[in-house]
């Protein structure tokens, strides 16, 4: 992970921000000796997006499987 001062991150700014997406992070070290860690923050999408199936059914097929499948 690279190590920037900050005056280095200051100058560079969008350069670091794109290294910190492709590295996973970089530091920022201030003139008394604090470093301080900057990532990207990672976009999820939810669990629950999922694509559907094309499977054909009419309308009485999906009653029948919703049946069957409360009956168990």
């Amino acid at each position: 992970m690279k190590v920037y001062t900050y005056s280095e991150a200051r100058q560079n700014l969008a350069t670091l921000l794109d290294e910190a997406r492709e590295e996973g992070g970089v530091r920022i070290r201030r003139r008394g000796g604090q470093e301080f860690l900057v990532r990207s923050v990672r976009e999820s999408g939810s669990p629950l997006d999922v694509e559907g199936l094309d499977l054909n059914w009419d309308r009485e097929e999906i009653v029948a499987a919703v049946r069957e499948g409360r009956e168990r």
